[in-house]
Formats: structure tokens, C-alpha cells, sequence
């Protein structure tokens, strides 16, 4: 099959890993696969997110641009985008004839739907959050609310099949008019091969200094809603063990300040910070984890880093959310808190990190997550073929 593969991501965080994994996936999968993105080269751009590298560096140019410009002025922008986007995907339909257009979603881009209406492909579009409504929370809100909620709409409607990551977002694509069936779920996955060479978790902690220590280990982006701030003041209360090390394998905008918090506590041998780690090396840090933390999650979202700690069988602690409850069951692969409940998550730490029969018994139900739900990213290239040839 010949798959135009559109997406308008230059950053190097998850959603890079989502991009390069997908397009990797279907290739191995046997089909063709080009790639139409920002900073692709033509007419051949068979590139996916412009390489591998360092985990968690944004587009420094893009945040400054936002900084600098009015919002309406930004988000007009982003609409104009679809001039230059559009020229770029109708010259690679028309050399490639693909059998359908896989787009990934972003807020004002309506490129693909143009396309699909113009030479009658069939699209598919990825959705991974609802834009409009986290970008109105977050970054500064939105100045042009009414065209945004219409663009949205438009390109959720138009498209032939919608691929939401989570039930919980399948319903919010349902609420802008979509039918259910043309409503399908995909999930994040998870790439084996990339975690097989992992070293055992005692090499694992051998390595990063950590041997004697319970490891209680978060990867990501860390920002202040992330909830790690919590598991500090935990480890200094008289509940936690005093063997208890977190690890925060990744940066962000809150390190000084939970590093602060640390010190202030008398933890700061207790905290460790990578930084920024190239993608390769995760799966040796994780497999240090004996405690794997979801403190909290956004309602709609299927993290990435929920199927990294489940590929390498770690006692996962999360929030029992519905999005997570559809790949997590309490006391079998995570032990899950209610997270309205004040002093939940804190419960559940103490409970897991004071039980090695639990972690264990946790840690062998995660590991048998992967294959039962079939989250892997060749799994969800394949789902994604079967319904261009069931005519989705």
C-alpha cells in the first residue's frame, strides 16, 4: 500500500516518537511510506521527524516566534500554513498516487482534508488531543476561539476515519459530530525491539550509582502538574522507606524547583535528574525503576511513557482515571488512587514500596499487558491498513 504520511511536528519530544515509530512500523509492514512534513525536503521527503536524537529539545524558533507575536496573529499563521502545506502534499499525491493520506492532527490544519477533497483520497486522521480545548487551558489560551472550534470540527468531520488515542477522546471527537463509525481507537504502542537489549534492573542500577536502593523512577517532561512535587514531600515523611531514590529520567520547566524542594527537605542525594537523554538511552534508565509513577495524567491522553514502563514489567502506581483504566486494572498490572482523594497517591506508595510481593505481582501483570492489548506500534500499523482495505 502507498501511504502519504502528513504531519506539521518538528519537535523532539513524544510526539516525534509517535511519528518516527508509526511511519517505521507501516514501513516494516511492507508498504510505501512518504512523508510530507515541515523542513522535508522535496519532492522526495522520506523523512520522518527530521531524525532521531535528544529527547524533550522543543522548537526553540517556534516558542520564540509565539513569544514575539501577537496570539491572533500566531494562529493566523498557523492557518496560512495550509498554503504551503497544501502545495507540498498535492505534488507528492500526484507523483506518488498513494491509496490514502495518514495526517496527524495539529490545531488549524486542514491541509490533508483539502487534498482528500480535491483529488478524492481516502484520509485518516490521528488525533491525539483535543486542541482547541488544551491549548484554551494551556499555553496562553487562544485568541480566535470561534475559528479555531471551527477548524477543529471541520478536519475531525472530513476525514474518513477518525484515530483518537483513547476512548476518553473518541467521545470528545463524537461531541463535534463525527459518527461513531467512522470513530476508531488506536492507542500508543510500544516498539519491543527498541527495549530488548534493556540490562536486568540490578545492572541497571549498578550503572547509575544506585545499588541498595529502591528506585522510584518518571520519565518525560516534567512540569509542575506532572504531581512530582508530591512524591518528594512523601519521601520525606515517615511513611517512606529510607531507602527510596527517585529518579526523573528527562527536564523541565519545574527541575530548579523540585530540586530546591529537595534540598530544602534534605533529600538532594536522594533526587536525581538526568536531563535531556538521547531516546536510545531510556530503556537502560527505566530498567532501573522498581517503582514506575504516573502521579497524574491529562483526561484524554495515552502516555507514552505508561507503555515504556509496562514493555519492561515495572509496578506501575497511577491515578484512576478512565483514560488509563482502559490499559490498567488495579492490583493486576498498576496499583491505582483515586486522585480527588487527598493523600491517595501517598497511600499507594507507601503500600507498594514497603510490599515486595506486590511489586513483583504488579510488575509480571505489566509485563503481560504489551502482548495481551496488542500495544505495540506494528499492531497499530496494521489496524490502521485493515481499515483503508475495509474502505474506512
Amino acid at each position: 500500500m502507498k501511504i502519504l504520511y502528513h504531519h506539521r511536528t518538528a519537535s523532539k519530544d513524544g510526539q516525534s516518537v509517535h511519528i518516527e515509530e508509526m511511519i517505521e512500523a507501516l514501513r516494516s509492514e511492507g508498504h510505501e511510506v512518504r512523508v510530507v512534513a515541515p523542513g522535508a525536503p522535496e519532492p522526495h521527503p522520506d523523512t520522518a521527524a527530521q531524525g532521531g536524537g535528544r529527547m524533550g529539545g522543543d522548537m526553540g524558533w517556534v516558542h520564540r516566534l509565539k513569544a514575539l507575536l501577537p496570539k491572533a496573529a500566531y494562529e493566523l499563521m498557523e492557518l496560512a500554513y495550509n498554503l504551503v502545506a497544501y502545495r507540498k502534499l498535492m505534488t507528492a499525491a500526484r507523483e506518488f498516487q498513494p491509496q490514502v493520506i495518514y495526517e496527524r492532527y495539529n490545531l488549524f490544519l486542514l491541509a490533508g482534508l483539502m487534498v482528500k477533497k480535491r483529488l478524492g483520497i481516502a484520509l485518516l486522521l490521528e488525533v491525539n488531543s483535543p486542541l482547541v480545548l488544551e491549548r484554551s487551558q494551556h499555553s496562553g489560551g487562544l485568541a480566535l476561539q470561534r475559528l479555531a472550534r471551527w477548524a477543529e470540527g471541520t478536519a475531525w468531520r472530513g476525514a474518513d476515519a477518525v484515530l483518537p488515542v483513547t476512548q476518553v477522546l473518541a467521545g470528545h471527537v463524537r461531541a463535534h459530530g463525527v459518527p461513531t463509525e467512522r470513530i476508531h481507537v488506536v492507542s500508543n504502542g510500544i516498539n519491543r525491539a527498541h527495549f530488548a537489549d534493556a540490562p536486568r534492573p540490578d545492572e541497571a542500577k549498578r550503572r547509575l550509582g544506585l545499588q541498595g536502593r529502591v528506585v522510584l523512577g518518571f520519565t518525560g517532561f516534567v512540569r509542575d502538574w506532572h504531581g512530582v512535587d508530591r512524591i518528594i514531600d512523601w519521601m520525606a515523611s515517615p511513611q517512606a522507606p529510607q531507602d527510596m531514590h527517585l529518579l526523573v529520567v528527562g527536564d523541565g520547566p519545574v527541575r530548579a524547583a523540585l530540586e530546591a524542594q529537595a534540598q530544602q527537605l534534605g533529600l538532594a542525594e536522594r533526587v536525581t535528574f538526568t536531563g535531556v537523554v538521547h531516546r536510545e538511552q531510556v530503556p537502560a534508565h527505566v530498567a532501573a525503576f522498581d517503582v514506575a509513577l504516573q502521579p497524574a495524567v491529562t483526561p484524554y491522553a495515552s502516555p507514552l511513557k505508561l507503555m515504556e514502563y509496562l514493555v519492561l514489567g515495572k509496578a506501575v502506581v497511577a491515578p484512576a482515571t478512565p483514560n488509563l483504566l482502559e490499559v490498567l486494572t488495579d492490583n493486576v498490572n498498576a496499583l491505582m488512587f483515586e486522585p480527588a482523594q487527598p493523600g491517595a497517591l501517598e497511600g499507594a506508595l507507601t503500600r507498594l514500596c514497603t510490599d515486595t510481593a506486590l511489586r513483583q505481582r504488579l510488575a509480571q501483570g505489566a509485563a503481560e499487558t504489551i502482548e495481551r492489548l496488542d500495544l505495540t506500534w506494528i499492531g497499530n500499523a496494521r489496524r490502521v491498513t485493515a481499515l483503508v482495505k475495509a474502505g474506512a
